[in-house]
């Protein structure tokens, strides 16, 4: 069985509402689903993101991995976030696909908590029990 974690933390709900006006943000002619992501790193900082559709589809960007390359590009590649909170102004269930997931594996703690939209309310969860199998390569 999951544990989840409360949503009620005031950090938590805090970085809620920044993946809220995120989603403001969001370019989404073709899908018409606006999300928002907001990270915040182990030295403090909140970063987020938006998601940004192509006309060739393939070539979109979600809001989870929008605000990973902006925090990589802001404060360097030896970030680490300790919790996510993803939004989205459709009021539909969405977890960080599987691409985010493994993309935020590369700078995430494993313990750090993820909330987002699910069918019963937000819920939140560790990312370790969000991706319990991550791809790792062992460099020798």
């Amino acid at each position: 069985m999951m544990d989840y974690i409360s949503t009620t933390e005031p950090a938590l709900k805090s970085l809620l509402d920044s993946a809220r006006q995120a989603a403001q943000q969001a370019y989404s002619p073709y899908s018409g689903f606006r999300v928002g992501a907001a990270l915040r790193l182990t030295n403090g900082e909140i970063v987020t993101g938006a998601n940004v559709e192509n006309v060739s589809y393939g070539l979109t960007i979600c809001a989870e991995r929008s605000a990973l390359v902006r925090a990589v590009s802001q404060f360097g590649p030896d970030i680490r976030v300790e919790a996510v909170a993803i939004a989205n102004l459709n009021d539909a269930p969405s977890p960080p696909c599987g691409a985010c997931r493994q993309v935020l594996a590369e700078f995430i703690l494993p313990d750090a908590p993820v909330v987002f939209p699910a069918a019963d309310g937000d819920r939140t969860m560790t990312f370790r029990e969000l991706l319990p199998l991550a791809f790792e390569m062992k460099l020798k």
